[in-house]
């Protein structure tokens, strides 16, 4: 059981073209959406890590946290009602 509710997940475009395109990188994205499910912020600062470790207990704001891929920085994003998840590049952010 994850920590975190994503609810519905959804990704930019470019996201799913790079899947579609490189098996590592599909794998790089589902490390990093394990790791954002249990709390594992990837490559932010501590302040960031504890707004979202925040963020989690109190269900009231946004959470946003960074990973290196293969192909570059990725940002997921849980919204504040935790209504949905998007996962995109840093450059589309």
């Amino acid at each position: 059981m994850t920590k975190l509710k994503l609810g519905t997940v959804v990704m930019s475009r470019t996201i799913n073209d790079t899947i579609a395109d490189s098996e590592q990188f599909a794998k790089d994205i589902m490390a990093a959406l394990h790791k954002y499910t249990n709390c594992d912020w990837g490559d932010m600062c501590q302040e960031d890590k504890k707004l979202n470790d925040s963020a989690v207990k109190s269900g009231l704001n946004r959470i946003l946290a960074a990973y290196k891929t293969s192909e570059g920085k990725v940002y997921i994003i849980t919204e504040h009602d935790r209504s949905y998840t998007t996962i995109l590049f840093a450059n589309e952010y």
